[in-house]
């Protein structure tokens, strides 16, 4: 049964998936310079991120949501859920198109798979897992993370745009009729890897066991402590 609260949160990132989506879209199709491409969506995510952000998060995109989920800040559950209603409000983008347009729209991947797509992807989900990150652990403020987040994903587009359609999102990948496995795979990869550096060696905490490291050594500290205070009373 949902509550009101979750269904919020679903529909929150159905909503975003589709504004940002449409949003790139209606900037490629004046085939514009990659560089509008990138500034369009770094300004639509922060925009999401300032009017959604308090409800589901903003993640608005799949890599994202499967970082998070690595570095313990959403729990299985949700990062099932979320990915789904983020891949379906893809398909709805592609049918909205679809109908707005009156034709469906042409494939924008590059054909078979290619591993520099992969790898230019991959860069991208980096930078914007790393710079999500930053913000989520540093706990910026509402504008300073809608800055941190946009801005990071114009620079993931800019770089990932070098060798790619530069989408770095699987969800807006299939709204934009852009998908194959080089744009499902590397932005998800990219994305956990950023998250995962950010948090181990930019804080104080274990990643993989969701527990600050700084609690951890006290903790093992404190162990050692009373080990030796044992051993001292019982030769006394």
């Amino acid at each position: 049964m949902f509550s009101k609260r979750k269904l919020a949160m679903l529909v929150a990132e159905f909503m975003g998936v589709v504004v940002l989506a449409t949003s790139v879209f209606s900037v490629v199709r004046w085939q514009l310079p990659s560089m509008f491409v990138a500034i369009a969506a770094g300004i639509v995510l922060g925009l999401l991120v300032n009017t959604i952000g308090s409800t589901s998060g903003a993640h608005v995109n799949p890599a994202v949501t499967l970082g998070l989920w690595s570095i313990r800040k959403v729990t299985t559950a949700k990062a099932i859920a979320y990915v789904a209603v983020q891949l379906l409000a893809g398909l709805a983008t592609l049918a909205l198109m679809k109908y707005l347009l009156g034709t469906p729209l042409e494939s924008m991947a590059s054909g078979p798979f290619e591993w520099k797509v992969l790898v230019a992807e991959a860069i991208g989900g980096l930078i914007l897992g790393f710079g999500f990150a930053s913000a989520l652990y540093q706990k910026m403020d509402k504008n300073q993370l809608a800055f941190t987040i946009g801005l990071s994903l114009t620079a993931a587009i800019f770089v990932a745009g070098i060798a790619s359609n530069g989408i770095v999102n699987p969800a807006v990948a299939v709204g934009l009729k852009s998908w194959s496995w080089a744009y499902a795979v590397g932005p998800v990869i990219g994305t956990i890897i950023g998250m995962n550096l950010y948090a181990l060696l930019f804080t104080d905490m274990n990643p993989v066991a969701g527990v600050s490291l700084a609690k951890t050594s006290s903790k093992a500290s404190k162990k050692v402590s009373s080990g030796k205070k044992k051993k001292t009373s019982k030769r006394k």
